[in-house]
């Protein structure tokens, strides 16, 4: 897919992988519906691209705000690329969290971008050549202890997109899934982020991961899973989860102790 005059409705575009997206598009001649529930965050980006770049406000746990967002794709004259970026995201063991974070995890990371594509493929459909990107996670092929919650909508969110493909094969509308690894963004809380200083683990920036999504997208990928040796684990646990099973079962007594620290309290590995 070309970029250049692209027109995008970009969800989650104030914060994290969204924002280095909304960035990203813009700087290679798109324009860019970004979808959020506030502006300050993007205030610099709309100052510096004025005319590649505007705002609706939306909560897209909302039909209503679902409808603004078709709206003012309308207004922007169609859409042949939609990016549904939006996630929370909850470290904690399941017994520790209230129904309503479970509920804000399943309507934002899988109801959302269900609800949204359904309402914007005619528009979709209309373009000579057109895309849909969910961004998932690793924790969609792989499920953690610390996030059974988060893998559940991740899990689904992996499963859509292979549907969608395969129900949308005879038209000119594709679907990419983007899984990135741990990435530095304001969705990760104190507690996970120590977690993976605890566990060395990878964590990537959002300009990284930004710059990996653009390229499939001119490159007209199905699929990307990002980083090392992630990807190869995603193959393990497909292949020999029990093996996986044991590694992980390691991890396991320091997942449940950051898990139970007060979010305030200084943390260390």
């Amino acid at each position: 897919m070309q970029l250049r005059n692209a027109r995008v409705v970009l969800t989650g575009a104030s914060g994290g992988i969204g924002m280095a997206i909304a960035e990203a598009l813009c700087a290679a001649g798109a324009r860019v519906l970004a979808v959020a529930r506030r502006q300050e965050a993007l205030a610099p980006l709309l100052k510096r691209y004025p005319d590649a770049l505007c705002w609706v406000a939306a909560d897209l746990t909302l039909p209503s705000d679902k409808r603004k967002v078709l709206a003012a794709a309308e207004e922007m004259g169609g859409v042949n690329l939609l990016i549904n970026a939006a996630g929370v995201n909850h470290f904690a063991m399941l017994e520790q969290l209230e129904d309503s974070d479970i509920n804000a995890m399943l309507a934002v990371n899988i109801n959302a971008p269900i609800c949204l594509t359904k309402l914007l493929l005619p528009l979709l459909k209309q373009a000579d050549s057109a895309m849909v990107v969910n961004v998932g996670s690793t924790y969609g092929s792989i499920g953690y202890a610390g996030y059974a919650s988060y893998c559940a909508t991740k899990f689904a969110l992996r499963g859509f997109s292979e549907a969608l493909r395969r129900e949308l094969a005879d038209t000119r509308v594709s679907v990419l899934y983007v899984a990135p690894r741990a990435t530095r963004t304001s969705m990760n809380s104190a507690t996970a982020q120590a977690l993976n200083d605890a566990l060395k683990a990878n964590v990537d920036d959002p300009q990284t991961v930004a710059s990996a999504v653009i390229h499939a997208i001119v490159g007209d990928r199905r699929d990307l899973y990002l980083g090392w040796p992630e990807r190869f684990f995603v193959r393990l646990n497909n292949l020999l989860p029990q093996l996986v099973d044991r590694g992980l079962r390691k991890q396991l007594p320091l997942i449940r102790r950051f898990s139970e620290k007060p979010e305030n309290e200084t943390l260390k590995p």
